[in-house]
């Protein structure tokens, strides 16, 4: 498809939707001067279990595929460790295993071309002496103030923040040399390090990228969708049936599209989804409640949708049903997919332990801590994180040399 491309066209679908763009005269020098294939780079800190949102920069990436780009996707398990231990070391490359099944599945299900995608474990030239060096030189150049500031939205804030919160940015902004890209891609929420990253950059003598951003997608309670806070998101497993419980308690004020999470699901992901399925323009249809209540309504562009939801023809009552039906068909390839695979349920179980089964247990003499078998399970939480008696020793690992061999994971290339 890209080779029939224009220019022009292909600069316009790598637009398509975004939020905001930075340097985009980089970007139109490359495709428009140079006339090579754009090199982005998209990044995931492997935390907590991927959810819905995650089809915003999917769609992103299958339109940069589709305009003849090359991707790398930076599964970032040292970012996932320094936010706030977010991806306890002993959890890390399970994480990753399972970021990598998910991400590689949904650009499947969306039918674009992934010979030109590529997935990098962060770990794997992280930790390398060339890299610690520049990391070193980038510390020497950039203030404690504005590391902080760039990351403010994105690493976790606690009222007492560890130093790994400020590396973080710090890294983030290396990634783009490392991976030798032209530009970076992720949500708005990431603009500071952006920003950081192309003042920072020309001052230990490396190019400055452009960077793109995506917007970011309401969360069911009406704030940011996110992996921490359960009432905000659909896991991409969930079944059919909690789909619709979540969907039904969505916040979805009537004729309000100002911070509408369910309008703006429509328009970033299932318009977007259903012309990349069938290689047109999107389509959007809404059954009415009752045959006699007229035919469905059909939407092939999000201003009508708007219209239409502020005028109060379409309510609440009927985009709800209307999207569950459209999110449950898209999941079903994934859950399908994960099913099928005795592997990634594995992974899925070891990246994220289940609570221990509680059982009622007679009182013994407390023989302290040191004794084997003292040490107890621990859980994942929504965000990533553990709890557990033996939180401490999976967090960090008792050593440097097995905090090495935890990140370790088989490197495979997409499927």
């Amino acid at each position: 498809m890209a080779e029939s491309m224009s220019a022009q066209d292909k600069l316009a679908l790598i637009y398509e939707n975004l939020h905001e763009k930075l340097k985009e005269v980089i970007i139109e020098d490359v495709i428009i001067r140079q006339n090579r294939s754009l090199k982005i780079y998209w990044g995931t800190a492997t935390t907590g279990r991927p959810h819905c949102g995650y089809f915003v920069p999917m769609v992103k990436l299958a339109h940069f595929l589709r305009a003849g780009c090359t991707i790398k996707i930076l599964l970032a398990d040292m970012h996932a460790f320094l936010d706030n231990l977010k991806a306890p070391i002993e959890l890390v490359k399970y994480r990753a295993e399972y970021y990598r099944f998910v991400i590689t599945s949904l650009l499947k299900s969306l039918n674009v071309p992934i010979d030109r995608l590529e997935v990098v474990l962060g770990s794997s030239y992280q930790l390398s002496a060339e890299y610690t060096m520049d990391l070193f030189r980038l510390c020497s150049v950039v203030s404690e103030h504005d590391s902080k500031k760039a990351g403010a939205e994105v690493v976790k804030q606690v009222a007492n923040p560890m130093l790994s919160g400020l590396i973080y940015p710090l890294m983030q902004t290396l990634d783009e040399q490392y991976l030798d890209v032209d530009v970076q891609f992720g949500g708005v929420d990431q603009r500071k390090i952006f920003t950081l990253a192309t003042e920072s950059l020309p001052k230990i003598n490396y190019k400055e990228r452009a960077h793109l951003m995506n917007p970011m997608v309401p969360g069911l309670s009406g704030g940011k969708m996110s992996a921490s806070d359960p009432d905000s998101k659909i896991d991409l497993l969930d079944p059919s049936d909690v789909v619709e419980k979540k969907l039904k308690k969505a916040h979805c004020v009537p004729k309000e599209v100002e911070g509408n999470g369910m309008i703006s699901f429509v328009e970033f992901v299932l318009l977007s989804v259903d012309g990349l399925k069938n290689g047109g323009k999107g389509r959007f249809v809404v059954e009415r409640r009752k045959p006699e209540d007229g035919e469905p309504l059909v939407y092939e562009d999000i201003a009508t949708l708007k219209e239409d939801y502020e005028a109060d023809k379409l309510t609440p009552q009927l985009l709800k049903p209307a999207i569950t039906k459209a999110l449950v068909n898209l999941l079903q390839p994934l859950q399908e997919e994960y099913q099928a695979s005795a592997e990634w349920q594995e992974i899925a179980n070891k990246a994220y332990p289940p609570p221990e089964t509680k059982k009622k247990e007679k009182k013994v003499k407390d023989r302290g801590t040191k004794f084997p078998g003292s040490q107890g399970g621990v859980e994942a939480k929504p965000d990533g994180h553990v709890e557990g008696k033996a939180k401490d020793q999976v967090n960090l690992g008792t050593g440097a040399e097995e905090a090495i061999e935890n990140l370790k994971i088989q490197q495979k290339a997409p499927s």
